[in-house]
């Protein structure tokens, strides 16, 4: 059975959930990442996704994610053609990942961007990346180049961060700079070592 050891680590889009994965990393801890799973598994399907969508959306038998990601988030039908074909075998790579790390006994992490809005995963524990929906809108704008408008149509699509924030187990706060986020990284992993060591 996978997922005995793992805690969920999600977030909301540009609440710097990647920065908090690097940062635990860089403190011992270990990171499954549902992100990259997804981005090989889109590489490597990317004849499936030039005859379902287009040859468009392909270069050089690499997917081009940006151009692909505008047509999703237009287009619930084309959302759902390409969740239904990805989430499965997403989900049997971090299965097959989960069992490997559950059999040193130690906590890890899933670095999981949907883990409430999709309720796959059968997972106790979860720590959320918390930014105020105010500074998310503002750095998801500045990191993407997007206009407010697209910007919130984008944030929209997934689960309220304050709502997120209550379902979780932790909360790691990233609403300041850098070296108040690597602080409560640090409290987080030493909270993590007590409860198991």
């Amino acid at each position: 059975m996978a997922f005995k050891y793992a805690i969920a680590l999600t977030g909301g889009i540009a609440t710097g959930k990647s920065t908090v994965a690097s940062l635990l990393a860089l403190n011992g801890m270990r990171v499954i990442d549902a992100d990259s799973i997804s981005h090989k598994i889109l590489d490597d399907s990317h004849a499936w996704v030039e005859e379902t969508f287009g040859s468009e959306y392909v270069n050089n038998s690499k997917v081009d994610r940006t151009s692909l990601g505008n047509e999703i988030f237009s287009n619930p039908h084309a959302k759902k053609t390409l969740e239904d074909f990805l989430h499965p075998k997403i989900r049997a790579e971090i299965e097959k990942q989960s069992v490997k790390q559950d059999s040193f006994k130690f906590p890890y992490l899933i670095d999981i961007p949907l883990f409430f809005e999709n309720g796959a995963y059968d997972i106790k524990d979860s720590v959320v990346v918390y930014t105020p929906s105010d500074i998310q809108l503002e750095r998801f704008m500045k990191r993407n180049g997007y206009s407010k408008e697209e910007s919130l149509k984008r944030i929209a699509s997934q689960m309220p961060i304050d709502e997120k924030k209550e379902k979780a187990t932790w909360v790691i706060d990233n609403s300041k700079n850098l070296k108040h986020l690597q602080q409560e990284v640090e409290e987080f992993v030493d909270l993590i070592k007590e409860k198991y060591l």
